[in-house]
């Protein structure tokens, strides 16, 4: 063994296994995108929970599941306590994009390790995933105002008739120009409607926008 490399070795950061389920093929993407540059961090994804009690039983327990709340199979939280029971003692979070304070709550009394937003940048998950793998528990500031009654309520606010065929397209992967062309509409106005649903649904860019729609049935 060379010199020093023992000492590297003791420096160097424990691999973490994580499993993520998600029905959404872009969300798993883009996760799988991201992670793929992070060095301790080896991701295995799956669509939907049956799916990822198979992989608990045939690859795990992991470091860290996370599992979409709305995909097919959880049953609402049924489906967490489903794989946390799988897991073993190891942690399992939520994916989500705008959940209530009751699920909030109900997700954090069932033992859950927390909850990860689809709308939130992604520049945190590494660290988010380190965390609650670590044992901690998990939410963005947002759900701890929401929980705490400091935040406005779970209303949200109303897509117009305009807004809601654009994101009807938006959905389809039409771009802004095309979206124009199908509704005679300018592509600056384009780009205003798409703005205004990005407001309305918590999200920060047009994909975040269809796959929040998507969770609450709008699309």
């Amino acid at each position: 063994m060379k010199p020093g490399a023992e000492q590297m070795n003791e420096h160097t950061p424990k691999t973490l296994n994580v499993l993520i389920a998600d029905d959404h093929a872009m969300i798993l993407e883009m996760f799988e995108l991201y992670l793929a540059g992070v060095p301790d961090i080896d991701v295995r994804t799956v669509p939907d929970l049956p799916a990822a009690l198979d992989a608990i039983d045939g690859h795990g327990p992991f470091d860290l599941v996370l599992v979409d709340l709305d995909m097919p199979g959880m049953d609402g939280l049924t489906g967490l306590g489903k794989a946390l029971q799988r897991n073993g003692k190891k942690p399992v979070g939520i994916l989500t994009s705008n959940p209530a304070s009751r699920v909030v709550d109900e997700v954090m009394s069932l033992g859950g390790a927390g909850i990860v937003l689809k709308t939130a940048s992604l520049k945190n998950l590494a660290n988010e995933i380190r965390f609650m793998a670590g044992g901690g528990r998990y939410l963005p500031i947002e759900l701890v105002e929401k929980r705490s009654g400091r935040s406005s309520d779970d209303s949200e606010a109303t897509l117009s008739k305009r807004e809601f065929t654009v994101l009807e397209l938006l959905a389809e992967g039409k771009l802004n120009r095309e979206i124009g062309a199908a509704l005679s509409l300018a592509e600056p106005t384009v780009k205003m409607h798409v703005k205004s649903i990005c407001k309305k649904l918590g999200a920060t860019n047009r994909t975040q926008a269809v796959v929040v729609a998507r969770d609450r049935k709008l699309i």
